[in-house]
C-alpha cells in the first residue's frame, strides 16, 4: 500500500507540475502576500513554483503517513524497554541467587541498577542505529529529565524511609487498637497477638540484610513508641485505682489487661531480636523500654498501696506488749493482733489482684520473670525486711515477748510464702528473718561471736541491744525524741554508716552519764556495741 501511495503522489506531482506552468500568470498574480523581490523569482522561473508547490502537497500527503509508519515501530520499542525492565526486576529479585551478608548493598540498590543498566544499555543501541529516536530523545529531554524528577519526589513522598517502602503502617497498626478519640477501650488479646505477628513478619522478612533489618527495625521502633504513648494515655490513675481493701474495681482490672498485654509484646519482640546483630537490639532497646516502662506504670501504683497497707500493719508491732512476764504470755500460742491484720490483707491482695496478675503459682518460680512477679517479689522481701527492722526496735522485750515475737515471725514466713513469693528464693531478707529469731534467744555474751550476725544487717543487732541494756541507754528514737515511724522513714534515706553514728552518739550520751554519776562499770551491752558497731559497719561497706 504504501508502494501504490508513493506512485500516486508521483502522478499527482506530475500533473500538479503540468497545470502550474500552463497557469504561471494567473497563479502568480493571486499571490499577492510574497514580497516583491521572491515574486520576480518566481516570474522568471515557473519551474520553482511548480517544485514549492509540489513539495508542499508531498510533505502535507506523505509526513502524516511516515508517522502512522512510525507508530509501531515506537510502540514496539516501548514495549522491548518494558520486558527488559521486568526481565531486570525478576533477576534482581531472584531470592535463590541473592546470598546477603550485613553489609552487603541494599536489595533496592541492586535492583535500582539493574533498571538503569538495562535503560542505558538500550538507549545506547537505539541511539545508534535511529536517528530519529535520537533526535526525538534530544528535543524531548526537558521532559523526559521533568518525569524522572517527579518519578523520584513521589517515591520520595510516599515511602516512610529512604528507598524502602513502609514495612509497617503505624496508623493501621495503633490507631485501630487505640482509637485516638476513644479513652477507655482495652484492645483484645487478638488484637495484641495480631500485632505482634506482624512486626515479627517484617523483622523475618528482612533479616537476611543487615542495612534493611536496621531501616524496618526503627520503623518499628515508631510504632512501639506510638503504641506505648496511646496504652499510657488509658491508664486509670484515680483512687480506685490504688484502693486495696474492696474487691478490685473495673479501673483496676482495666490496668491488669494493659500491663499484661504491653508485657506480651515486650517479651515475644524481646525473644524475635535473639537471632539478630547486637545493633538490633540497640536500635528497638528505647521503645522496648517505653513498652515496658507504660506496663510497669499501670500496676506500679497499687503495689505501692498494697505495700504501704502491710507497713502499716507491722508499724502496729510498737502496740504490742512484748515486755509482759508469766506463764499467761507465754502460754498464749495466737498470733499477735497486728500479724493477723497482715495476714488478712495478703489473702486479700491474693485473692483480688494478684491471682489476676500472675495466673498461676508456678509462674512465679519460672526463670522468666514478670513484671508483676518482679514487683511482688520485691514487696515480699521489703515486708521481711521491715518486720525485722520493727521487731528490732522493740522495747522491752521478756523472754515471754520473745516467744510471741518467735510465733509472728513464723506466721510471718508462712503468709509471705503461700500467698505472696516463696521465701526461700527471696535470698538475703529470708536469710536475715531466720537468723533473727535464734539471735534473740542468745545470751548477750554469745552475741558477739556467733556466726548469724553474718545475715543481718548491723543496725538490726545494734537496735535490738538497746533492749538488753538500761534504761539510761536510750535508743535514737528516744534520744531524738521521734515515734518509730518517723525513725523508719529517716532509716530508709540513710545507709547503715550513718545509723551507726546515730546508735554512736546514744552511746557517748551513755558513758558521758555514768562518769558523772562516778560509777566505773559499764553495762555489758555498751562496750559490746561499741566493737560491734565498728566491726559490722566496716564489713558492710566493704560488701557495698
Amino acid at each position: 500500500r504504501a508502494e501504490k501511495l508513493e506512485e500516486g503522489i508521483r502522478l499527482l506531482e506530475k500533473q500538479l507540475r503540468s497545470e502550474v506552468l500552463s497557469r504561471h500568470d494567473d497563479l502568480l498574480a493571486q499571490l499577492t502576500s510574497i514580497k516583491d523581490g521572491s515574486r520576480r523569482c518566481l516570474l522568471s522561473d515557473p519551474d520553482l513554483y511548480a517544485s514549492i508547490f509540489s513539495s508542499r502537497v508531498r510533505q502535507e500527503i506523505a509526513d502524516p503517513h511516515r508517522q502512522i509508519k512510525l507508530k509501531p515501530t515506537v510502540e514496539g520499542l516501548l514495549n522491548k524497554y518494558k520486558s527488559q525492565g521486568v526481565k531486570s526486576v525478576t533477576s534482581a529479585l531472584d531470592m535463590k541467587a541473592i546470598h546477603l551478608q550485613e553489609g552487603d548493598p541494599m536489595l533496592t540498590d541492586r535492583v535500582f541498577e539493574a533498571l538503569v543498566k538495562s535503560f542505558a544499555s538500550q538507549m545506547k543501541s537505539v541511539f545508534t542505529t535511529s536517528s530519529f529516536v535520537k533526535e526525538i530523545f534530544t528535543v524531548g529531554y526537558p521532559k523526559l529529565y521533568t518525569m524522572i524528577e517527579n518519578l523520584l519526589e513521589r517515591i520520595s513522598r510516599d515511602t516512610d524511609v529512604k528507598g524502602v517502602l513502609p514495612a509497617i503502617s503505624t496508623d493501621d497498626l495503633v490507631n485501630n487498637v487505640f482509637p485516638v478519640s476513644s479513652r477507655g477501650s482495652v484492645p483484645s488479646k487478638d488484637q495484641i497477638s495480631r500485632i505482634i505477628l506482624r512486626v515479627q513478619e517484617e523483622i523475618e522478612a528482612v533479616k537476611l540484610d543487615g542495612r534493611l533489618t536496621l531501616l524496618v527495625l526503627r520503623e518499628i521502633g515508631k510504632v512501639l513508641l506510638l503504641l506505648a504513648e496511646r496504652a499510657e494515655y488509658q491508664i486509670s490513675t484515680g483512687p480506685d485505682a490504688r484502693q486495696v481493701t474492696s474487691p478490685a474495681t473495673p479501673s483496676q482490672l482495666k490496668n491488669f489487661t494493659l500491663c499484661q498485654h504491653l508485657q506480651e509484646i515486650h517479651t515475644r519482640l524481646s525473644s524475635s531480636l535473639l537471632g539478630l546483630p547486637a545493633v538490633a537490639s540497640d536500635v528497638l532497646s528505647p521503645s522496648l523500654g517505653a513498652i515496658y516502662g507504660v506496663a510497669c506504670d499501670s500496676v506500679t501504683s497499687l503495689f505501692q498501696a498494697m505495700l504501704d497497707r502491710l507497713e502499716a500493719c507491722l508499724f502496729k508491732i510498737h502496740d504490742q506488749n512484748f515486755g509482759a512476764h508469766g506463764m499467761d504470755a507465754a502460754m498464749d500460742n495466737n498470733a499477735s493482733p497486728y500479724m493477723e491484720e497482715l495476714q488478712k490483707c495478703v489473702l486479700h491482695f491474693r485473692s483480688e489482684f494478684l491471682l489476676r496478675l500472675l495466673p498461676s503459682s508456678a509462674s512465679i518460680s519460672t526463670n522468666s520473670e514478670t513484671i508483676c512477679t518482679r514487683l511482688v517479689r520485691r514487696m515480699a522481701s521489703r515486708v521481711l525486711i521491715f518486720f525485722i527492722r520493727h521487731a528490732a526496735l522493740v522495747r522491752p522485750l521478756s523472754e515471754s515477748g520473745k516467744l510471741r515475737m518467735a510465733r509472728d515471725m513464723a506466721e510471718l514466713e508462712l503468709a509471705v510464702g503461700q500467698n505472696l513469693f516463696p521465701v526461700e528464693q527471696l535470698g538475703a531478707p529470708y536469710r536475715a528473718l531466720r537468723a533473727f529469731r535464734p539471735v534473740i534467744f542468745l545470751e548477750t555474751h554469745q552475741l558477739g561471736a556467733s556466726p548469724l550476725l553474718q545475715d543481718l544487717p548491723p543496725s538490726v543487732i545494734l537496735h535490738h541491744l538497746y533492749s538488753r541494756g538500761p534504761e539510761e541507754l536510750q535508743s535514737p528514737v528516744q534520744r531524738n525524741k521521734l515515734t518509730p515511724v518517723q525513725y523508719s522513714l529517716w532509716m530508709d534515706s540513710q545507709g547503715e554508716d550513718q545509723i551507726w553514728k546515730g546508735v554512736k552518739a546514744t552511746l557517748d550520751d551513755y558513758a558521758t552519764k555514768i562518769r558523772a554519776r562516778g560509777d566505773k562499770e559499764f553495762s555489758p551491752v555498751y562496750p559490746l556495741m561499741l566493737r560491734l558497731g565498728s566491726l559490722l559497719t566496716k564489713d558492710s561497706q566493704s560488701k557495698s
